[in-house]
Parts: C-alpha cells; sequence; structure tokens
C-alpha cells in the first residue's frame, strides 16, 4: 500500500471509530446518553441507563468500528497474517496507527464536537484484528478483565487491569518473537493505550480509592 493510502485509510478510519454508537443507540428511546448515568457514550452506561439488551448491542457495534478498518486495511496492506518477524517496522507502525484512528475517533468523535467515550471496546476490537500481532495479547488482556470482573464488580477496575495485563503480555510477546529494534512500534501502542485508558478512567480511579465506585447493578447518580 502506498503513502497515500495508509494516510487515506487513517483518516477514514478515525471518521468511523467516531460513530456515536451509544448516543444514537439512545437517540431510539427518546434518552441523551451524556445526561444520564455517568454520562459516558459507552456500552457500560448504556447497559446502565437503557439496560443489558441495548448494552451489549452498543458494546458490539463499537468492538466491530475498531476491528472493521483494522482487518480492511491489514488484508489490503498484505500485513494480516503475517508474522512479526514478517512484517516491516514502518507497515508495522502504519498499521498501529490505523487501530489508533479509530481510538481517537471514539475518544475525540468529530460528530460530538471532539468529546467521546473511554475507547475500550473500540480498541480491543482493533487490537484483536491486528493478527497474530497483538490478537492473543488482547485476549489475555481480555481474560484478565473478565476476572476481574468476576471478582469485584467493577467494570472499570477491570479496564484498568487488563490495560496493564496488555502491556506487560505486549513486551513479552516481543521478547520472545522479535528484537525491539524491530517490534518498538507494538511496545510504544500499547504503553500509550495503557497511559489513554488511565487517563480517560482518571475520575473512575478516585472512586475507587473512595469506595465509591458503582459495581453492576447500581446505578450512577
Amino acid at each position: 500500500m502506498t503513502g497515500i493510502g495508509w494516510a487515506i485509510s487513517i483518516v477514514c478510519t478515525y471518521f468511523a471509530g467516531g460513530i456515536p454508537f451509544g448516543v444514537l443507540i439512545a437517540k431510539t428511546k427518546d434518552v441523551n446518553i451524556r445526561e444520564h448515568g455517568s454520562k459516558n457514550i459507552g456500552a457500560t452506561n448504556v447497559g446502565r441507563v437503557l439496560g443489558k439488551k441495548l448494552g451489549i448491542i452498543c458494546f458490539v457495534l463499537d468492538v466491530m468500528k475498531g476491528a472493521l478498518p483494522v482487518l480492511i486495511v491489514g488484508l489490503a496492506a498484505g500485513v494480516f497474517g503475517n508474522s512479526m518477524e514478517h512484517i516491516e517496522t514502518n507497515e508495522m507502525l502504519l498499521w498501529i496507527c490505523v487501530v489508533l484512528a479509530s481510538l481517537l475517533g471514539h475518544m475525540y468523535s468529530p460528530f460530538l464536537k471532539f468529546g467521546g467515550g473511554k475507547g475500550v471496546a473500540t480498541t480491543f476490537g482493533g487490537m484483536v484484528a491486528m493478527w497474530p500481532l497483538l490478537t492473543v495479547p488482547v485476549l489475555i488482556a481480555f481474560l484478565a478483565w473478565a476476572i476481574t470482573l468476576k471478582a469485584t464488580k467493577m467494570i472499570s477496575l477491570a479496564s484498568l487491569v487488563a490495560a496493564v495485563v496488555l502491556f506487560t503480555d505486549a513486551i513479552a510477546s516481543v521478547m520472545l518473537n522479535a528484537t525491539l529494534e524491530h517490534a518498538w512500534p507494538l511496545l510504544a501502542v500499547t504503553g500509550l493505550i495503557t497511559t489513554m485508558v488511565f487517563w480517560k478512567h482518571r475520575s473512575n480511579i478516585g472512586r475507587i480509592i473512595r469506595g465509591e465506585e458503582p459495581k453492576i447493578g447500581t446505578t450512577t447518580k
């Protein structure tokens, strides 16, 4: 794929990532999701305010808007399915930029005056679609998320734990399969995403420390 092709793909992915499915789903019920619950547009708040079914639908759509562009671009560029050592560093970096574009679109949506959600579901979809570079680390992080959620009933804490596990797994994957010089983009992006997840959850962290973070089955006031 040419440089122009990559640039167009990244811009288009940003706008795709910016589609605010949570807002659109809530509008079908005449609800402004940004004025209810935690005021977040993501699946967690949609489920809390409008019910589990609509929350799951929002989650799936947010995952898909992250996964589909990454999958399509990866196939078009001929990098999908290639092992870490068989993808050039610059191609790895550009493919990662597609994932980041989707994340930034969700977090800073051009359709919401650059407001948005926390991007966990969209990032999950995008990174899983980077087969096989990040698929396994992301699935391990998802397992950590599920275990933490079951133990604490706090989605925010589960997301924070998953972000840390993702970065740790990416480090291990690079050490086992490539050199830092070749695969540094993978560590850079997982480190950046972990930082962004913590930044977007900074209010949740405060509530967790104070013991005020809502758990599944409760309502945020």
